[in-house]
């Protein structure tokens, strides 16, 4: 094989099927618990302006879902690609409006809570970037590669 020759390999298509029915069914899971039983309110850190934001968390969770029943079914390299950007992009929104509104209080803790959740949507929202672009690259890759030849 020559250094520019590479294999891929993809899982077995069972285990990704499991793969993604788990991740859907954690999805409907933190969907329920926020907005049904027990509820954001349930929380008590969280503050009344989780109500700005809760939309397009909702929106991203229900992407991921619809994302991962899409998968269940069929889930071509390419397709994996544009759900994942999807999803990418749809959580990407949803971090940064919790980082604008920041609908947290931890004054009732003495530990700094704030920096801790700060640093955790930095590194979410980077690693988030980075997701994007990736997928963006594997798109443009796969387009590339199967680019009829004249």
């Amino acid at each position: 094989m020559s250094l520019t020759e590479r294999t891929t390999s993809r899982t077995p298509v069972a285990a990704r099927r499991i793969g993604y029915v788990l991740a859907g069914l954690i999805n409907v899971g933190i969907l329920f618990a926020a907005n049904v039983a027990p509820g954001w309110e349930a929380l008590p850190f969280l503050t009344s302006d989780t109500t700005q934001v809760l939309p397009l968390v909702n929106v991203s969770l229900t992407v991921a879902v619809l994302a991962n029943v899409v998968y269940v079914a069929y889930d071509p390299v390419w397709g994996k690609s544009v759900g994942d950007l999807i999803m990418g992009l749809a959580g990407l929104a949803a971090m940064a409006a919790i980082w604008v509104v920041f609908p947290f209080d931890f004054d009732a803790y003495s530990f700094n809570w704030d920096l801790v959740t700060r640093l955790v949507l930095a590194v979410a929202i980077g690693g988030a970037v980075i997701g994007i672009i990736v997928q963006i690259v594997a798109l443009v890759r796969t387009a590339a590669k199967n680019k009829p030849t004249s």
